[in-house]
């Protein structure tokens, strides 16, 4: 009975009873789980066995780069894009600004009598990487395990009709003759999963820059007479007269000569030129013991 009255007063002081959690622990508890399910995950580049995945359905940014007409287009005839804006996976450039994009028209009929208009069907191929190598295109973001089917739409050539068979994209327009003017703009779609080899879309390292080399100078050094040996620093040079490089700084210069006195000098160069003349003396000559007597 004790314990039955404690438990009553416990719950009307507030105070869980054991084993039971208060409200205010659920939510701090909830609220603690929906912190860490709203916190959003870091963007990493899509891969799969190792390498670089560009993905189904990445827009590509185009614009035709001549005029298009149905007049004069031939079925088989190569379309030339221009890439509007580069395309990267994750931090990596793959599809650069400025690349180039191709299509292919598949059907091309000029206007005819009777106000039988022109027909005109192009096909969206592929892009090129940045290493050079394509990667197929399609016209429509949803399109996976589908052919390829043209890009043009109704916006681009202003009142002409859009079909989308099975057949790549045709254009009608009544008694007239299709054109599609240069510059117009489109948005193509990579067609399913394209795995990169990663290396090849790296950027290479900067090799670090080479030390610079010391500065140098060049020492002119005459004797008289000449023919003298050169010693610079304590290793024998050549002979005079030579001109010498030498890094800036101090350096020690000896000029000798059988029959003459060791010429030296201490000698402070920079960048450029500088003369060295040295005047040698005679040594004195040596008398033998006796000399005199004979």
């Amino acid at each position: 009975m004790r314990i039955v009255v404690s438990i009553f007063l416990l719950i009307l002081a507030g105070v869980p009873a054991p084993g039971q959690t208060t409200a205010t622990e659920t939510n701090n508890a909830g609220g603690a789980a929906a912190k860490l399910e709203s916190q959003p995950a870091q963007p990493t580049p899509p891969t799969t066995m190792g390498k670089l995945v560009l993905e189904d359905g990445t827009p590509v940014k185009l614009r035709l780069t001549r005029n298009l007409s149905s007049a004069d287009a031939h079925v088989g005839d190569t379309v030339d894009f221009e890439v509007l804006e580069e395309v990267k996976v994750g931090d990596l450039l793959v599809i650069p600004k400025g690349g180039v994009a191709w299509g292919t028209v598949t059907e091309a009929q000029a206007k005819r009598r009777m106000a039988r208009g022109g027909k005109l069907g192009v096909n969206i191929d592929s892009v090129r990487l940045v290493d050079a190598e394509k990667v197929a295109l399609r016209a429509v973001k949803e399109g996976k395990g589908g052919g390829h089917t043209g890009a043009m739409t109704a916006a681009m050539v202003g009142t002409a009709i859009v079909f989308f068979p099975a057949a790549p994209l045709f254009l009608f327009m009544h008694g007239k003759d299709i054109t599609v003017p240069k510059g117009t703009e489109i948005t193509a779609y990579v067609e399913g999963n394209a795995p990169l080899d990663l290396a090849k879309f790296v950027p290479p390292t900067m090799p670090e820059p080479a030390a610079a080399a010391p500065a140098q100078a060049t020492m002119q050094i005459e004797s008289t007479p000449p023919g003298a040996d050169i010693e610079l620093d304590g290793s024998f040079a050549g002979n005079t007269p030579s001109s010498l490089g030498a890094a800036t700084g101090e350096h020690m210069i000896r000029i000798s000569k059988p029959g003459y006195k060791a010429w030296e000098r201490k000698i402070r160069v920079s960048t450029g030129t500088v003369k060295v003349l040295a005047e040698l003396e005679k040594a004195e000559a040596t008398q033998t013991p006796g000399a005199e007597a004979k």
